[in-house]
Formats: structure tokens, C-alpha cells, sequence
């Protein structure tokens, strides 16, 4: 048995570093640039891309999610079903666009914003690069091949960072922010079409079409009702308020966000190809599984925590004061990603196992509840709606973890037990950070003090008490450091 995982096993560890060099230099070259544009730039013309791209998020659900994990699900996926996935999405992808150019003027009126109808045809054009790279990307998962990921991840932040600089440093105001995320998502399909070593063919099957989509239509419903939810929040603040109060929401989204895409996300990438390649075993399943979890939660919890301690000294360090009015969005973005590592692994498994229904059944049943808590909130602030965000997830959270134990034997009680030694810890260095807080320093000698004060409570009680994951991690890395 360990023969047979040990190629498993290396692919992972490969897989892994690789995700997380890419998502940590990307998204580092991101979130500067992403600094520097905020200095520049004012909050009502990140607004007007922000709401843009709640439609661009929604369209992109039909070209980019589901079909592409039916590919990397299905256990010997042929060049027959990757070249008809891959034209049915080019040719879907264009109606999308069509539908988003004729609807762009109707977006306008509605929020009474006439510069919104040539953003969003402009900034659509996505959608058609998305369906070419979205194959690439499933072939890339499919064979456990990260690396491509790495160089065309950051040469797309790299170029598109320079253009969206250069073009609001000249003055383009919101322009620069298109010209950024287009030239982002030309540069990552170029590099890919370069680099991946698969091509479409002239190969079509109405029969593997039919079964590629019979798995993946359930995944795309679930995915649009789980992005339509996501991008709720802002439709509303973006017509009920205003778009500077978009632009602030969103702002405070940002940050825990980056640490859920460096962290979560890249091991997310990588273990549902590892799951789908252990097929129904139940117990490598459940072992895959809670490695990930524990794994993510260790590096996550830290993070999030520490994030929502220096949320105030860190926004006034790096955006200037004219962004304070975020801190309170971002704390409780904060405790709402808390809840995502748990989230993706047992989502990860219930893909895996090929119940793609149940994934459909448990998106109607949170989203609904998520609706609910929506239109209580709705009426009283942005603060309410972030708030009730954040309630959601712990719903959410606990509404995955149910299936799980009898899909693979893994109870609710279980998960907790295995969540606890990263959350205590988690909660100590937070007290720790907290109480650091009250010196009377100014932001910029406050906040290195209290992120050097977390980080050796974290990793000396992590010693301390030999946390199972410090010592996995620990061991990945002298396996990967060259020998002296």
C-alpha cells in the first residue's frame, strides 16, 4: 500500500510547493500593486470595477467551473472529451458575451452610471480567454503538472500590474483598472496555450458531451448559486448605498482574502486531483482529506486571527487613512474565512465521490438560508450585511461537514478535534497580539512588533506542544532543502 502512494504522495508535495510559490509570488506582486493603485486611484472608481465584476464573476461561472472538474473527475478523460469540453465552452462563451454587451446599457441605467455600460463590454472580452485557459487549467490539474501554473499566474500579475500602474499614473481613473484585469487574463491564457503540452483537436462526441455535462452541470448550477450569492452582498451595497461603500466592503474582503487564495485555495487545488486519482476509497479518502484540513487550518487560523487584531494600524499603515472605514468589513471577512478550510475539504470529498447532486441539493439549502440572513441585514448598513456574512459561514460550514460521515466516515466530532490545537493556539497569539496593541506607538513601529510577537508565540507553541502539523510541514521542508 505505501509502494503504491508514494507517486501520490510526491505528486502532492510537488504539487504543493509549487501552488504555493505561485499563489505566494502572484498574489504578493498583486496585493502591492493593488496598494500602490489604491494610493492612486479613488474608492468610486473601484467601485465602478467592483460592481462590474459581480456580473463578469456570474457569467464566468458557465465557461470556467464545472466542466472543467468534470475532466479532471473523470478517471481516464480521453483528447476526445477534453477537445469537446473544450469547443463547448468557446462556443458558449461568446453568448455570454453577447448577453453581457446588449445587457450592459440596462446595467447602467439601473445604477444610474453611464461610465458602467462601456466598462463592462469592455472588461466581458474575459470571458472568451477564460473558456481557452480553463481546459489548459483542467489539464494542468488533471496531470498534477503545478508548475505551468507558476510561471503564467505571475508573468499575467508581473505585466498586468506594470500597465495598471502606468495607465493611472497617466491619469486613466478607472481605465487602469480594466487594462489591469484584461491584460492579467490575456497574459495567463498566452503562457498556458505556450507551455501546456495539449491542444484541441478535431475531435468531437455528442456522447462525451452528454456524460462530461451530466457531471458538470450539477457543479456549474452549484457554483453559479454559490457565486450569485457571493456577489448578492454587492449588488445591493452597490445600488441601495453607494459605490464608495462598495469599494470600502470590498477593500476589507481583500486582505483575508489573499490568505485564503495563497493558502486554502492552492491546497484545494491540489487535492481534489489527489482525491480523484484514490477514486471511492473511502479511508484514503479520509486520510487525504483530513491532512488538508489540518494542514490548512494550521496555516490559516494564525493569519486570520492576527488580521482581525491589526486590522486598524495595518489599513492606515498601507491605504492611508481615506480607507479606514473598511476596518470593520475586513474583521468580519476575517472571522467569515475562518470557516473555508473546513468548507473546501469536505466539499472536495462529496466532488470527489461523484455526488455532484448532493453538491447541487446542499448550495439551494445554504444559499437559501444565506438569503434570509441577507434580507434582515440589508436594511441596516453595510456593517449588518458584513456581519451577517460572517453568521452565514459558520452555517455554511457546518451544513458541509454533515455528509462526510457517511460518505467516508468522517463525523462533525472528528473535524472539531482535529481543528482544535490550531484554534487554541490561534486564540493565544491573538491575546498576545491584542495586548500589544495598547502601546501608544505609531502604526509604523506598532505593527512589525506585533506581527514578530505573533509569529514566535505561533511557532514556539507549535514546538511547544508538538503540533502534528508543524511537524508534517517541517518535514516537507528539509525534504526539500538541498542537503549540506
Amino acid at each position: 500500500m505505501a509502494e503504491n502512494n508514494a507517486p501520490l504522495k510526491d505528486k502532492v508535495v510537488s504539487g504543493l510547493v509549487w501552488i504555493f510559490g505561485e499563489r505566494i509570488l502572484a498574489q504578493g506582486v498583486s496585493f502591492l500593486v493593488s496598494i500602490i493603485l489604491a494610493r492612486i486611484l479613488m474608492p468610486e472608481e473601484y467601485g465602478i470595477v467592483a460592481l462590474v465584476l459581480v456580473f463578469l464573476n456570474i457569467a464566468d461561472v458557465f465557461v470556467s467551473n464545472g466542466f472543467g472538474e468534470s475532466l479532471v473527475q473523470k478517471q481516464h478523460a480521453t483528447e476526445t472529451d477534453f477537445s469537446t469540453v473544450f469547443y463547448c465552452s468557446f462556443a458558449f462563451s461568446w453568448l455570454v458575451y453577447a448577453v453581457l454587451f446588449a445587457s450592459a446599457g440596462w446595467v447602467a441605467d439601473y445604477y444610474a452610471n453611464e461610465l458602467l455600460c462601456p466598462v463592462l463590454r469592455v472588461l466581458a472580452l474575459k470571458i472568451p480567454l477564460a473558456s481557452v485557459s480553463s481546459i489548459q487549467h483542467a489539464y494542468v490539474s488533471k496531470h498534477m503538472i503545478f508548475k505551468k501554473f507558476f510561471f503564467s499566474s505571475l508573468g499575467g500579475t508581473l505585466l498586468s500590474g506594470g500597465v495598471g500602474i502606468a495607465m493611472a499614473l497617466g491619469g486613466c481613473g478607472v481605465w487602469a483598472l480594466v487594462g489591469q484585469y484584461l491584460v492579467n487574463t490575456m497574459v495567463d491564457t498566452v503562457v498556458l496555450f505556450l507551455t501546456v503540452p495539449w491542444r484541441p483537436r478535431r475531435l468531437f462526441s455528442a456522447a462525451a458531451a452528454r456524460q462530461l455535462i451530466g457531471y458538470g452541470w450539477k457543479l456549474t448550477a452549484a457554483s453559479l448559486i454559490n457565486t450569485i450569492y457571493g456577489e448578492l452582498r454587492s449588488l445591493i451595497i452597490g445600488k441601495k448605498y453607494s459605490s464608495a461603500d462598495l469599494a470600502y466592503y470590498n477593500r476589507g474582503n481583500q486582505f483575508p482574502s489573499l490568505v485564503i487564495a495563497n493558502v486554502d485555495t492552492s491546497i484545494g487545488t491540489v487535492v481534489f486531483p489527489a482525491m480523484a486519482a484514490v477514486g471511492n476509497d473511502a479511508e484514503r479518502l479520509r486520510a487525504v482529506g483530513r491532512r488538508a484540513m489540518k494542514t490548512t487550518s494550521y496555516i490559516i487560523f494564525p493569519l486570520l486571527t492576527g488580521l482581525f487584531v491589526v486590522a486598524e494600524p495595518l489599513v492606515e499603515l498601507l491605504l492611508t487613512e481615506k480607507w479606514l472605514v473598511c476596518v470593520p468589513y475586513l474583521r468580519f471577512s476575517c472571522l467569515y474565512f475562518l470557516c473555508q478550510p473546513i468548507q473546501t475539504m469536505n466539499w472536495q470529498v462529496i466532488k470527489t465521490m461523484g455526488r455532484s447532486d448532493l453538491c447541487l441539493k446542499l448550495e439551494v439549502l445554504k444559499k437559501g438560508i444565506g438569503i434570509a440572513i441577507i434580507l434582515v441585514t440589508m436594511n441596516y448598513g453595510v456593517t449588518a450585511i458584513a456581519a451577517g456574512n460572517a453568521a452565514f459561514a459558520a452555517v455554511s460550514m457546518f451544513i458541509n461537514m454533515l455528509p462526510n460521515r457517511r460518505l467516508i466516515g468522517y463525523t462533525v466530532c472528528q473535524q472539531f478535534a482535529d481543528l482544535l490545537p490550531a484554534t487554541l493556539l490561534s486564540l493565544a497569539m491573538g491575546g498576545v497580539v491584542y495586548a500589544l496593541g495598547a502601546l501608544p506607538w505609531p502604526p509604523l513601529a506598532l505593527l512589525p512588533l506585533q506581527i514578530a510577537a505573533g509569529g514566535a508565540v505561533y511557532l514556539l507553541g507549535s514546538v511547544a506542544f508538538r503540533l502534528e502539523s508543524f511537524t508534517y510541514l517541517f518535514d516537507i521542508l528539509k525534504r526539500r532543502l538541498p542537503a549540506r
